[in-house]
């Protein structure tokens, strides 16, 4: 199984972090998914793939939802959802972007990369 389905920058604030400021006052969070799914002989049915806008509903309810503290949990909560709501996935990689870490250096991104595979 080869085929992807990618989306990306799904954005939302959530309020994840170890800080309490982090907790209080919400922040930018972006998420990337990649979807390992046979993608043959679909015959132009929906039925056959994954809905996608599903899918990024899903994860824009994880961005926005209960707040964890670390985006490593993020990510783990994200592909495990999607590989118990998607039968069709066979392997999920998540990236969570959290580009306003309290980091007191300059920097452009911090991202965590996560695979599930069934």
């Amino acid at each position: 199984m080869s085929d992807l389905i990618n989306i990306t920058g799904i954005t939302a604030t959530g309020f994840h972090g170890v800080l309490p400021k982090e907790r209080s006052d919400g922040q930018k969070f972006i998420v990337d998914a990649q979807l390992k799914v046979n993608l043959k002989n679909l015959k132009d049915n929906l039925g056959k793939t994954v809905n996608y806008a599903a899918v990024a509903e899903l994860i824009n309810g994880h961005i926005v939802g209960d707040p964890v503290l670390l985006i490593e949990t993020l990510a783990e909560n994200i592909a495990k959802s999607i590989l118990k709501e998607f039968k069709r996935v066979g392997q999920v990689t998540i990236t969570v972007h959290k580009p306003q870490a309290p980091i007191p250096v300059a920097f452009s991104d911090v991202s965590v990369q996560i695979v599930f595979k069934r």
